[in-house]
C-alpha cells in the first residue's frame, strides 16, 4: 500500500509514532513523478533540492519538538499562478517563462506555517483561461484515467497530480469552475471556498471579483485539513473577509438527518448527459437514505450565467493583464523599434490564442459606446443570479447537481470550438458569480471516466458542504476508485 493511500490524519500519526519519516513521503512523491509524469504532464517546475533539505530538517525536529504544524511533512503541489519566492512561477505562459518571484503568496506562507513541503508547481491553462489544460504555453496535461482525454482546467495539473498519486493534495484556483471541473474529470475532491474565505494575495489575477484559491485532495477529510490551513483574513488582500474560521474537521459527523437539499431543474436540463443525471439521482437516493430530503427548485437566471461570466471575466482580464507589457518583467520582444511596438510585439509573442481572445473580448466590452450595453448589463444580471441563490437558501441548506454536463472529453476535440469548450463550465460558473462555496466529489464512472457531484452552500458555510460531502463519501466507494496508469 502506497503511503499516499492513507489520509493526512493517518500519515501524521505514523510520523508522530516515528513509523515513517517526512523524507520517505517526499521520496514517494518524486519517485512517482519520475515514474508517471512524462505521461501525465502535471508538473512544470520541481522544487526537489529545497524539498529534500526541508524534509531532513523536519525529520530532525520530529525527534525534539512537541508541537507541529497542521500539515507537518505533507508533500503538496501548487498551481503555477500562485507566486512562490525563488521558485519559478509562469502561469503556464511564455510571457512569464523566466519569472522568479521575490515574495510568497499568503497561502504559501500559511502552508509554510503548517509545515507542508512544496514539491513543485503544476501545469494549468495559460493565466487560468481554459477548461482542459490544453491552453498551457508549455505542454498539455493528460487525464490519468485515460491519457487520450483532458484532465479539465484550468487547474488540470493540480487535479491530475493528485489523481495520479504524485502528491496527496494540491492547491488550485477557481474563477468559473477551475477547481471543481478538473476534480470531477479526474475523480478527486475539489472545493471552491466562499469568495473572501482565502486570501488572493500572490495569486496572479485573471478576474479579481471571481478568482478564489482552494484545495484539491483525494477525500473530504483531507480537503477540510487543507482549507483549515489556508483560510483567514489577510491585511494584504482587501477582498479577504474578516470572518471567523470554524473547525472544519468537526463538521465531518456523517449526520445529514433533516437536511434540506435543493436540486435546480436547470442543472439537470438540456446538454447534461443521461449517465450524469443518473449519477446525481443515485447520489440523492444515498442522502435520502441517511435522512435528508430533496425538492426540485429553479434558478431562473442560470441560463444567462455563461454570457455574464465571459463578459465580466474577460473585462477584468483585459485590465489585469495590461501589466504584462514587456517593460518591467516577463518576455520582452527584440523586434520592436518604438515603445508602442514593444507593447504590441511582446504581448503578441508572449500570450497564447485563448488569452488574446479574452483580452480582445474584454477590451471591447469595456470600450466607449459598448460599456453600458455589455459590461454594465452583465453586472446587473450577476446581481439577479446572486439573488436566485439567496432565495433558494432561505428554505434549503444546500444545492446539489452535477459538476459537469459530461465526463472528460478527448484531447483536441473542442480546441477549434471555443463555445463548446466554454459550455463545460455551465454548471460551475453561477457559483463564482454568486461568490458562494461549492465542492465536487466523485459520484461514479461512465465508460471508465469519473463523474462529479457538486454540492453548493451558503456564504461562509463550508462546514455544511463538508458535512454533506463526507456523509455521501462514507456511504459510497466512489472515492476509492483509482486510475491504473
Amino acid at each position: 500500500m502506497a503511503l499516499f493511500d492513507h489520509k493526512i490524519s493517518e500519515l501524521k500519526e505514523l510520523l508522530h509514532k516515528k513509523e515513517i519519516k517526512v523524507s520517505e513521503l517526499v521520496d514517494e512523491s518524486y519517485n512517482r513523478i519520475q515514474e508517471v509524469d512524462d505521461k501525465v504532464g502535471a508538473f512544470l517546475t520541481l522544487n526537489e533540492e529545497n524539498a529534500r533539505k526541508y524534509a531532513k530538517e523536519l525529520d530532525e525536529a520530529l525527534g525534539s519538538r512537541d508541537e507541529f504544524g497542521l500539515l507537518v511533512g505533507m508533500p503538496i503541489g501548487i498551481k503555477d499562478n500562485i507566486v512562490t519566492k525563488g521558485l519559478r512561477t509562469t502561469c503556464a505562459s511564455k510571457i512569464l517563462e523566466n519569472f522568479d518571484p521575490i515574495y510568497d503568496a499568503t497561502v504559501v506562507k500559511h502552508l509554510q506555517n503548517a509545515e507542508a513541503v512544496t514539491i513543485g508547481k503544476l501545469n494549468m491553462d495559460e493565466f487560468a483561461m481554459g477548461s482542459s489544460t490544453e491552453n498551457s504555453g508549455y505542454k498539455p496535461t493528460r487525464n490519468p484515467w485515460n491519457l487520450e482525454t483532458v484532465p479539465g482546467g484550468s487547474s488540470g495539473g493540480s487535479a491530475a497530480a493528485v489523481a495520479a498519486g504524485e502528491v496527496p493534495f494540491s492547491l488550485g484556483s477557481d474563477t468559473g469552475g477551475s477547481i471543481r471541473q478538473p476534480a470531477a474529470f479526474c475523480g478527486v475532491v475539489g472545493l471552491k471556498p466562499t469568495y473572501g474565505r482565502v486570501s488572493r494575495f500572490g495569486l496572479v489575477a485573471f478576474a479579481s471579483s471571481l478568482d478564489q484559491i482552494g484545495p484539491i485532495t483525494r477525500n473530504v477529510e483531507d480537503n477540510a485539513f487543507l482549507l483549515q490551513a489556508i483560510s483567514g483574513v489577510d491585511e494584504m488582500d482587501s477582498t479577504s473577509a474578516n470572518v471567523e474560521v470554524p473547525d472544519f474537521l468537526s463538521s465531518l459527523t456523517g449526520d445529514v438527518k433533516g437536511l434540506k437539499i435543493a436540486v435546480p431543474k436547470e442543472y439537470l436540463g438540456e446538454g447534461v448527459k443521461e449517465e450524469v443525471k443518473q449519477s446525481v439521482l443515485d447520489a440523492l437516493k444515498v442522502l435520502e437514505g441517511q435522512g435528508a430530503t430533496w425538492e426540485e427548485v429553479s434558478l431562473p437566471h442560470s441560463k444567462y450565467a455563461l454570457a455574464t461570466y465571459y463578459l465580466l471575466s474577460s473585462s477584468e482580464a483585459s485590465a489585469n493583464l495590461s501589466r504584462f507589457d514587456g517593460v518591467r518583467y516577463g518576455h520582452r520582444s527584440d523586434n520592436a523599434e518604438s515603445l508602442i511596438e514593444l507593447y504590441k510585439q511582446s504581448r503578441a509573442e508572449g500570450f497564447g490564442n485563448e488569452v488574446k481572445r479574452r483580452i480582445m473580448l474584454g477590451t471591447f466590452a469595456l470600450s466607449s459606446g459598448y460599456y453600458d450595453a455589455y459590461y454594465k448589463k452583465a453586472q446587473k444580471v450577476r446581481t439577479l443570479i446572486k439573488k436566485d441563490f439567496e432565495d433558494v437558501f432561505e428554505k434549503y441548506d444546500v444545492i446539489i447537481g452535477p459538476t459537469t454536463p459530461t465526463p472528460a472529453f478527448k484531447i483536441g476535440e473542442n480546441l477549434k470550438d471555443p463555445l463548446t469548450m466554454y459550455m463545460n463550465d455551465i454548471l460551475t460558473i453561477p457559483v463564482n458569480l454568486a461568490g458562494v462555496p461549492g465542492i465536487s466529489v466523485p459520484c461514479g464512472l461512465s465508460n471508465g471516466l469519473p463523474l462529479g457531484l457538486q454540492i453548493i452552500g451558503k456564504h461562509f458555510d463550508e462546514s455544511t458542504i463538508y458535512r454533506v460531502a463526507h456523509a455521501f463519501e462514507q456511504a459510497t466507494d466512489h472515492h476509492k476508485a483509482k486510475p491504473e496508469l
